[in-house]
């Protein structure tokens, strides 16, 4: 029997501080490559970003070392990223509120992101095994529904991301079925434009902690998806 409720949780920026790791490598290049290089890097960075609709972190340096091959500082740049301590970058409360949601149903993280940078990224931060292995990593995960709902089918979801448009598109495609989650954190969250363009989503919070006050079990979705149906009716 499919569960009523499955959870799915972004990674960048809901759970763990994505803008805290960017700073931390911008001032790392900066002593490493040098201001004018770090520039150059983050030029390719946010046009593969624009290209691939990801943060391609690893790619952006192949491709500035292709461009300097003899700057071998970008060597150390790799090293930083890989052994990155991701864990202490988690979001407070975080943790706590993945095994929150896991008592009401199956938690999962749902991310898009590289193969390499963004598999790592969620095992050494504790991720991987605070969600017993449920990790979907997607080119473009709101393209993604019915292979997410292939692989972890169910009555109802909940959805928790810092990017309205994705919650957007899940809504579009799920209607009714899906609950979502807008935790105001990272610099998506707070853009004016974005806010403008896309509709507010079922629930905002200030900070992915606050879904520790928040009821999301399979019942409580239930009523309210009860008192919506009725409400719908009566209009």
């Amino acid at each position: 029997m499919q569960p009523p409720v499955v959870y799915l949780l972004d990674v960048d920026n809901t759970l763990l501080d994505s803008d805290r790791l960017i700073a931390d490598l911008m001032r790392h290049l900066d002593e490493t490559v040098g201001h004018e290089s770090r520039q150059h890097y983050w030029a390719i960075f946010d046009r593969l970003r624009a290209e691939l609709g990801y943060a391609d972190y690893l790619g952006a340096l192949q491709t500035y070392r292709a461009e300097h091959p003899r700057d071998l500082n970008v060597l150390k740049a790799s090293s930083f990223l890989i052994d990155y301590p991701f864990a202490n970058r988690l979001f407070p409360n975080s943790l706590d509120v993945i095994d929150r949601l896991k008592a009401w149903g199956p938690t999962v993280i749902l991310t898009d992101g590289d193969v390499v940078f963004q598999p790592r990224k969620i095992e050494r931060s504790g991720l991987l095994e605070a969600v017993d292995g449920n990790v979907l990593i997607y080119v473009h995960k709101e393209l993604e529904l019915e292979d997410v709902g292939r692989r972890f089918p169910a009555e109802h979801y909940v959805i928790v991301d810092d990017k309205l448009r994705l919650l957007a598109a899940f809504k579009a495609g799920w209607g009714d079925r899906v609950t979502t989650v807008f935790p105001r954190q990272g610099h998506y969250a707070h853009d004016a434009e974005i806010l403008r363009r896309y509709p507010p989503a079922d629930i905002t919070i200030d900070r992915i902690g606050d879904l520790l006050d928040v009821d999301l079990s399979p019942q409580a979705t239930e009523r309210t998806k009860r008192t919506k149906s009725h409400n719908e009716e009566t209009t």
